[in-house]
């Protein structure tokens, strides 16, 4: 009977070897899924033995992670802000980077927020749960997207306080709103090659690059601010590293204020936010 202990040691190596950053990591979370066990308590159940459902469950999920399946797609979901969302092959990953808009969103006053391609809802639902008094409005092209969003909705308790609408950016919402946030396909068609098999193979392209410089999402979110922002309205989106510069023109361009560049945790551009004049 194989032991909690030789299961994680046998996976730590096993992703290792299939070049994935993190593998005592991703081992620790398998392990979790499988058993059942919290993932920060599984230090205390290293000398309990697999039970053979667990086995056989965890050996499998290996099987795909080793395949270069996202660990959030293994185990069906991934922790953004401290809450749990589900995802699937239809949404966007949340990253840890995306928590920095987030964050940028939380320091300025909104009562009325839109987030353009929520896909899971991870940014929209997050304000909701963080600001009891605000609603929102999500809107994205992929139906399947729209179905998880509404799922998350519902296990965080928001469900009441959103609106998830259908179509591209702006087409299928009106009047005007304190905050706008997105995180729009911003990768350049030529650096979709170069992405990890994780990103590349799994995830929705059309959430991804734009197929063309990776700007036309901002383009289009710039165009047709000042219709849909409220005086001294925000606009955040999340950004490539390379796009600070060329975003915040864009900002300018349209009309907003205040335009700045929010780092991430490494330094690197990835946010950026502008004010509607009042």
């Amino acid at each position: 009977m194989t032991l909690i202990r030789e299961a994680l040691a046998e996976a730590t190596l096993r992703l290792t070897s299939a070049g994935i950053d993190g593998a005592a990591r991703d081992a620790r979370w398998l392990l979790a899924k499988a058993t059942g066990i919290e993932r920060g308590r599984l230090t205390l159940h290293l000398g309990d033995p697999l039970t053979e459902e667990a086995e056989f469950f965890f050996y499998n999920m290996m099987l795909e992670r080793e395949a270069r399946v996202p660990l959030s797609h293994v185990i069906q979901g991934r922790e953004f802000f401290g809450r749990w969302f589900s995802v699937s092959p239809d949404v966007l990953d949340p990253r840890p980077e995306t928590e920095i808009l987030v964050q940028a969103a939380l320091e300025v006053p909104f009562r009325e927020v839109l987030d353009l391609g929520t896909g899971s809802g991870a940014i929209l639902l997050t304000l909701l749960a963080e600001r009891l008094d605000a609603t929102g409005t999500g809107t994205d092209i992929s139906g399947p997207a729209l179905a998880k969003a509404e799922e998350n909705a519902r296990a965080l308790g928001v469900a009441d306080r959103m609106h998830l609408e259908h179509g591209r950016w702006y087409e299928p919402v009106g009047g005007r709103y304190d905050l706008i946030v997105s995180n729009p396909p911003y990768i350049a068609l030529d650096e979709m090659a170069g992405l990890s098999p994780e990103v590349r193979d799994h995830e929705p392209r059309v959430a991804l690059t734009d197929e063309a410089d990776g700007l036309s999402a901002y383009r289009a979110i710039t165009a047709r601010i000042l219709d849909h922002l409220t005086p001294g309205g925000w606009l955040m989106v999340e950004i490539g590293p390379t796009q600070g510069a060329a975003v915040s023109d864009m900002f300018r361009a349209a009309g907003l204020e205040d335009v700045r560049v929010c780092p991430d945790l490494d330094g690197r551009d990835r946010v950026v936010m502008g004010r509607k004049p009042a």
